[in-house]
């Protein structure tokens, strides 16, 4: 049986969490103030404390020191309702075992604290010096369980100089989420240096990223520096990594094992101090496959993988994500509003370039309202190859037009293919009732609970629904 201390100002939180751990045959203690949550370290130390960030009084985690000097064996594992990456970099710097953000399926945060105490003693490392962004760069911005697992592998990931390997679509932030890393990591005082493969030619790609000396070819009139020693102390970002052509691959190679380069034209290798962080849109892994793309160097960038989630993955941040770039955009200015029939606009549309054609999408209807509400009607029509989202008047269709749409053409279809047989409705639910329930809990991250509450089924319901 193990000691189980619980930092929660949320009584139905607090409940629900000692009910489970005691009937795990765990002795359960719960606080609402982080003063309390020190008392009771100081009087009997836990095997493993559960912290909320934002309490009374005192920020959960600006505690969080004081717990583990009054507990330096028990594993915390940081509860919060307001997650976003800062929060989550303050949790793993302050020593956080792990980071959970509410609401949470409550299977697993016993699985969570089980697991802490397997670990117990392992988890109990040295804080690390806490980051100080730069506040002037773009932000990562999403409250959805994808965006958190992001965020929690780049709170991991920061302090050490591992390679990062970014993949997703095209405009899923990779870039932004390089420059979180380099900002939140100890070479933030360092320079952050991007390079888009895809923009060079391959003929200069080599001499690009690693210099070259005088005469190495025609016009090489002088030594120059690549970006891997311009890069040097800080983060060299190779954004299009799939584009490096094959030869230049192998020195990339050896960049990142030996951290030496050669200038183009030159065999004295020159010490390198950089950390590289790698982003791509493609499918690497049949490139390698095909030999296009050296297996070697793949694993070796492979090292820690991040994949930015889709636009569609995201749609609980939505509107979240249009506010943000509305402020940016009116920075300075008053602040500007969003009606409700503009968001609903924002939702029918399928965004195949995700985060960058939404923040045009949010800029050009700023524009065209002229300093008033943005409405539905305000946004440009959709890019070519996207939805057909925009009827007669300029006004966007809703996703609830176009289901209905798509609803009365499928019965017109079932109708006319089998007029006489029943159980319509039936087929309609096998149908559509599976997508939605696919859609909504990959939305909530499997979490079932929070998915019960979206649906507005109770979590009996609800499992019945998938076991069918």
């Amino acid at each position: 049986m193990s000691r189980i201390l619980i930092i929660d100002d949320e009584p139905a939180i607090g409940w629900s969490l000692g009910a489970i751990f005691a009937d795990e045959g765990h002795a359960v203690e719960t606080t609402a103030t982080v003063e309390a949550g020190l008392e009771a370290c100081a009087f009997a130390p836990p095997d493993a404390v559960l912290l909320d960030v934002r309490l009374p009084g005192r920020d959960g985690i600006d505690a969080l020191p004081e717990l583990r000097a009054l507990a330096p064996a028990a594993p915390v594992v940081v509860m919060t309702a307001f997650g976003d990456l800062d929060t989550a970099v303050r949790a793993v710097n302050a020593g956080a075992y792990d980071y959970l953000v509410k609401p949470f399926d409550l299977d697993r945060v016993a699985r969570t604290v089980a697991r802490a105490l397997a670990d117990r003693g392992a988890a109990a490392t040295a804080p690390a010096d806490a980051a100080a962004p730069d506040s002037t760069l773009p932000s990562l911005v999403g409250s959805s369980p994808a965006m958190q697992e992001v965020f929690k592998k780049i709170s991991l990931v920061s302090g050490s100089d591992l390679p990062v390997l970014l993949t997703g679509e095209t405009g899923t932030g990779k870039d932004v989420a390089a420059r979180a890393i380099h900002a939140h990591s100890p070479r933030r005082a360092g320079p952050f240096v991007a390079v888009s493969l895809a923009a060079l030619a391959p003929s200069v790609v080599e001499s690009e990223l690693f210099g070259h000396v005088r005469g190495a070819f025609t016009g090489a009139s002088a030594d120059r520096a690549g970006l891997f020693e311009l890069a040097g102390g800080g983060t060299l970002f190779l954004d299009e990594i799939g584009e490096t052509p094959l030869d230049v691959q192998v020195k990339l190679l050896r960049a990142l094992e030996a951290r030496e380069i050669a200038r183009m034209g030159s065999a004295t290798p020159r010490p390198v101090d950089v950390r590289v962080i790698a982003a791509t849109n493609r499918d690497l892994p049949p490139e390698v496959a095909a030999g296009t793309f050296r297996a070697d160097l793949y694993h070796r960038l492979l090292v820690f993988p991040i994949d930015m989630p889709s636009l569609a993955d995201r749609g609980a941040d939505l509107r979240l994500l249009a506010a943000h770039f509305l402020a940016r955009h009116a920075a300075g200015g008053p602040p500007r509003r969003m009606a409700e029939d503009f968001v609903s606009a924002l939702a029918s549309r399928p965004w195949p370039g995700n985060l960058r054609e939404l923040k045009h999408a949010v800029e050009y209807a700023a524009v065209v309202s002229r300093g008033g509400i943005l409405r539905a009607e305000h946004l440009p029509y959709p890019a070519e190859g996207g939805s057909a989202a925009v009827v007669a008047g300029g006004s966007a269709a809703t996703a609830d037009e176009r289901l209905a749409t798509a609803a009365r053409s499928w019965a017109d279809a079932a109708l006319t293919a089998a007029a006489d047989e029943g159980g319509l409705h039936e087929r309609l639910l096998r149908i559509v009732e599976p997508a939605v329930l696919e859609r909504v809990l990959a939305a909530v991250g499997g979490n079932r609970t929070a998915a019960a509450r979206v649906l507005g089924l109770d979590r009996g319901t609800l499992r019945s629904r998938l076991d069918r």
